[in-house]
């Protein structure tokens, strides 16, 4: 059997609608259930639905043999994990934005309002610039608007929530997607389950570009 952890919501749901279409549909699993764990009745496949920030931690600890993911996720937490397809899917950008006022004073700490810390740091440290990191863990747009922040660094889809608060993006940090990672002891000892997964979900998801 191979466990796969997918991220509760519309990515979790589009990946397992993927995966049921290339050999691994789970007669048990209904999205309409409140259960977390569906196992096929053949034993060949067993899926658990989790926050989509604890996938990596699922997958890491060895729970899920393979999980899904968001690239922002695996650039914050570093997870001891493989990293093995990119799933062209759930496709948008890290950015940093600003006021359209926006002048930056090099003579003072840049004040970065983002809940991704880690990433922040080795993003600006790239460029050089002095930074003081501000957490916050929500409408992380609110932070230049109220003037508690210099810049915000963040997911950016679309782009509107942005625009509607008056916000300009001024540099992209990475291009973000959801990808398919596994615990590297699955990968040493069910290797062939691991790679066929890996391989069909890469071929499935060839015209997504």
């Amino acid at each position: 059997m191979i466990n796969i952890a997918l991220p509760k919501g519309r990515l979790g749901e589009k990946v397992y609608s993927l995966l049921s279409q290339i050999g691994y549909k789970c007669d048990e699993y209904s999205k309409d259930s409140r259960k977390l764990i569906f196992s096929d009745v053949n034993g060949t496949v067993s899926y658990f639905w989790v926050k989509p920030s604890d996938v990596a931690v699922y997958v890491k600890l060895g729970a899920a043999d393979v999980g899904v993911v968001g690239k922002d996720i695996l650039e914050e937490y570093e997870p001891d994990v493989y990293e093995l397809a990119d799933l062209k899917m759930g496709k948008c950008k890290m950015c940093v934005a600003a006021r359209k006022s926006f002048m930056d004073d090099t003579s003072a700490p840049l004040r970065v309002a983002t809940k991704f810390v880690h990433t922040a740091e080795k993003h600006f440290a790239t460029v050089g610039r002095d930074i003081e990191i501000i957490k916050l863990n929500g409408s992380i747009e609110l932070a230049p608007v109220l003037g508690i922040s210099d810049v915000i660094l963040d997911i950016v889809e679309t782009g509107t929530t942005l625009k509607e608060n008056d916000l300009k993006i001024i540099g992209k940090v990475s291009d973000i997607s959801a990808r398919l990672i596994a615990n590297k002891a699955s990968y040493k000892f069910k290797r062939n389950e691991v790679s066929a997964v890996a391989e069909k979900l890469k071929e499935a998801v060839k015209g997504y570009d």
